[in-house]
């Protein structure tokens, strides 16, 4: 493997924080919602909280997670994700 091919794998520091908090919040959206991991990551996909987890992160990781998980059932319930 040449320098410059792992030069290239390395992401950037606003890469990896926002990968590092999409793979934090989504166990606990899955927690605080009694669903599996692979579940809360299909009803995200579904009903567009990961599409806003993924745009609106910065905001939502200075945010308590108590909120920012509100926040994404919000979008997820106004596009039919209700939850019982």
């Amino acid at each position: 493997m040449n320098v410059a091919s792992e030069k290239e794998r390395k992401l950037d520091k606003e890469t990896s924080d926002k990968v590092s908090f999409v793979s934090f919040i989504i166990p606990e959206f899955a927690a605080a919602f009694r669903m599996n991991i692979p579940e809360a990551y299909h009803y995200l996909v579904r009903y567009g909280g990961f599409e806003f987890l993924t745009k609106h992160w910065w905001a939502l990781h200075t945010d308590n997670k108590y909120w920012a998980l509100l926040d994404i059932y919000d979008i997820c319930r106004k596009n039919g994700g209700y939850l019982k």
